[in-house]
């Protein structure tokens, strides 16, 4: 697996060894998988932006009704 260094402020370092001492996980470990979870979201987010733009250029969208339907759903005046 490769490896690689970073520099972290030491109030990042002291709240990442808490939690490793809490969980009895390694800092490793626990890096890693904030990494993971970042990627996952960050990718979800970047992907959901780009297949709402493909919509937008292929001119899907909600006319005025489906959009009052859909506030109103909610308890918003949307006129």
């Amino acid at each position: 697996m490769p490896s690689m260094s970073v520099r972290i402020p030491e109030d990042i370092e002291q709240k990442l060894t808490l939690l490793a001492e809490s969980t009895g996980r390694t800092k490793s470990w626990i890096t890693n998988q904030a990494i993971q979870d970042y990627l996952v979201r960050e990718l979800w987010q970047i992907n959901e932006i780009k297949d709402a733009l493909n919509e937008a250029d292929s001119g899907q969208f909600a006319n005025k009704e489906e959009v009052q339907n859909a506030f109103s759903k909610w308890g918003v005046n949307a006129d």
